[in-house]
């Protein structure tokens, strides 16, 4: 194996490769134990796979390391990993620490850490990277960095939120969903002072992705005003899950602390039965008059903003075109557009054949629905006929599958379906197996 020193924040996302040169999965951290007299000794890699597993690789199985890749044996137990007591990781729980120097003179954080093997073929700390406090006041000014042997410096305990930011340096370029399944993996402590740290709109994001006893926990621990302002950022369909699981003292404070148009939103949506189409629905489709212009149907549905869902199809009322709007009469799929000009009225080109559900439809209903016209969004009505929202196969699917989808064991077997078994019976069956579907009536 390569002896050369290694930057541990360098080897975070780098391709891990068999021996036959075929791509197992990328380095999302290093695994490293302390010693009472040594420096720490690194015993392995956390390594995803795909379908975001994140698996343990023990260093032994490491025959390269260097040149942005990683090789190994091949031999890989796909088991998910779980750190056990004594375990750190590196990016996760060490960048960011302060530390101490053993001379006095001072204190600084650690940037990087660098490993090295030592004369047994053993990895450990070597050295770190570090930067001292600044000395100006200036907002722009930065502390200078130095290195330094590990045995020069001793660990301080730190409350300091420059930890959790400079973690999130290492997480920046991460979807939402693959965010969530970082933060999940990081002690409780350490998982706080993260979402402590992100912007509001990227918190927003990534809550949309966690389990519910995750969300709960996140905005527990977030006061009032902040929580709120989150909440205002989400999905009104998920928030009025997440609310839903608070108490409803708290759920109520925050309903009134949130921006007037996005509790009443949220409101609507906690009045209907959580299985039903007004329960799952999302009050944010793209509504237009019939008047309206493929040209300028097609602009609305560019937006970067709009989940790919609910930009699939645009729905045409009377006024007003905030739900409950004025009379629905219709939809028009993107794909229909394309097929006319620029300057035709979407009011000629409503789908005749697709009718929407009353609010009080059954979500096993409108998943059936879904599924046998291979729709990707279906629009909800109240009594008197006005649009309320759409739901989507995100919604059904959020709402079918386990509340613990994201930590489910890939190992378990699969029931063998037919070849042309649409993906939405495949989660319904999966769902039903399980017994389990999410609701935003239920209490944790």
């Amino acid at each position: 194996m390569s002896a050369a020193k290694v930057f541990v924040a360098r080897l975070a996302g780098c391709a891990v490769f068999d021996p036959a040169g075929d791509r197992v999965g990328r380095v999302r951290d290093v695994l490293v134990v302390y010693r009472r007299k040594d420096s720490p000794r690194v015993v392995g890699l956390v390594v995803e796979v795909p379908g975001r597993r994140r698996i343990f690789l023990s260093i032994g199985r490491v025959t390269s390391i260097g040149s942005g890749q990683i090789i190994t044996t091949g031999l890989i137990n796909l088991r998910r990993f779980e750190q056990r007591g004594g375990e750190v990781r590196v990016i996760a729980e060490m960048l960011g620490r302060v530390v101490t120097f053993v001379d006095g003179s001072g204190s600084a954080t650690i940037e990087d850490v660098a490993i090295e093997q030592n004369a047994q073929g053993e990895w450990e700390v070597r050295e770190l990277f570090l930067r001292r406090p600044k000395t100006s006041a200036s907002p722009f000014a930065k502390g200078h960095t130095v290195f330094a042997p590990w045995a020069d410096v001793t660990e301080s305990s730190n409350d300091d939120p420059q930890s959790a930011r400079h973690l999130l340096a290492t997480y920046e370029d991460l979807l939402p969903a693959d965010l969530a399944n970082a933060l999940l993996d990081l002690p409780d402590e350490r998982r706080l002072e993260v979402a402590e740290e992100l912007s509001d709109e990227r918190l927003a994001d990534v809550l949309e992705e966690m389990p519910e006893s995750e969300q709960v926990e996140i905005l527990e621990h977030l006061e009032d005003d902040r929580a709120a302002d989150v909440l205002d950022q989400m999905q009104p369909d998920d928030a009025a899950d997440l609310i839903a699981q608070l108490t409803e003292e708290r759920g109520e404070t925050l309903l009134e602390l949130m921006q007037p148009e996005e509790a009443e939103d949220v409101r609507m949506l906690l009045a209907y039965a959580p299985d039903t189409a007004g329960g799952l629905m999302t009050t944010e489709p793209v509504i237009v008059p019939a008047d309206t212009t493929v040209a300028e149907a097609l602009a609305l549905i560019r937006r970067q903003d709009l989940a790919p869902a609910l930009g699939a199809a645009v729905c045409v009322t009377l006024p007003p075109y905030e739900p409950p709007t004025g009379r629905f009469l219709g939809m028009v799929h993107f794909q229909q557009m394309l097929r006319y000009p620029p300057m035709e009225r979407l009011g000629t080109l409503l789908d005749q054949k697709l009718d929407p559900v009353p609010a009080d439809t059954s979500a096993a209903e409108v998943s059936r629905i879904l599924a046998s016209y291979d729709l990707v969004s279906v629009p909800v009505v109240d009594e008197n006929h006005r649009l309320v929202g759409v739901v989507t196969v995100d919604d059904i699917l959020d709402y079918l599958l386990p509340d613990d989808w994201r930590s489910h064991d890939e190992d378990e077997p699969a029931k063998l379906l037919r070849a042309d078994t649409s993906p939405l019976e495949i989660v319904t069956t999966t769902a039903a197996a399980s017994g389990r579907g999410k609701t935003h009536g239920s209490k944790s």
